[in-house]
């Protein structure tokens, strides 16, 4: 009776070393970039959900009767417990200011009057937090935080997204490479 030997033979080995090879080559660059598409999809993801409150405190403020409040600022009431800062002449949420005149804490107010539970945020850039916000003319803008090392003075070279609260619009900003 002869001994069979068990196992892979050398060539069998270097074959399934070399199809190993192959598919880290080609997989490991989609892997290296899959924080960076994450980063976009968390700013997307929230910008969405940004842009629908907004459409829903917007529709709130018709519903209610376009309610002009006192100095052109309002408050509607969503399902009987969200209490919304809107401008009484656009029904968009300002946060407790008017569209014409937003500052960095309107923009803070915001997403605390739209959001709930409220992402992370401050108008100083404190890397544990999501966002970093800041106004421009009478905009907000809310930068992702991810990797940034100095706060932002413009759109170009990170991730943000730019509400307008005199026209309601949403631009979501990816210019991070």
């Amino acid at each position: 009776m002869s001994k069979r030997q068990q196992g892979f033979t050398l060539i069998e080995l270097v074959i399934v070393i070399i199809i190993l090879g192959l598919l880290a080559a080609t997989a490991l660059p989609r892997f290296l970039g899959i924080s960076s598409q994450a980063e976009k999809a968390s700013v997307e993801g929230i910008a969405g959900g940004f842009a629908s409150a907004v459409g829903i405190a917007r529709a709130q403020w018709e519903i209610a009767g376009r309610p002009a409040g006192t100095a052109n600022l309002a408050t509607i009431t969503y399902e009987g417990a969200l209490t919304i800062r809107v401008d009484g002449r656009t029904g968009f949420p300002t946060g407790g200011g008017v569209h014409d005149g937003m500052d960095e804490n309107d923009c803070l107010a915001i997403l605390a009057d739209i959001f709930q539970p409220v992402p992370t945020a401050a108008v100083t850039l404190v890397p544990a937090n999501s966002l970093y916000v800041r106004a421009a003319g009478n905009d907000c803008i809310y930068h992702s935080t991810e990797g940034l090392t100095t706060a932002p003075t413009t759109t170009v070279g990170n991730n943000s997204f730019t509400y307008d609260p005199q026209s309601g619009s949403v631009i979501t900003n990816l210019n991070k490479p």
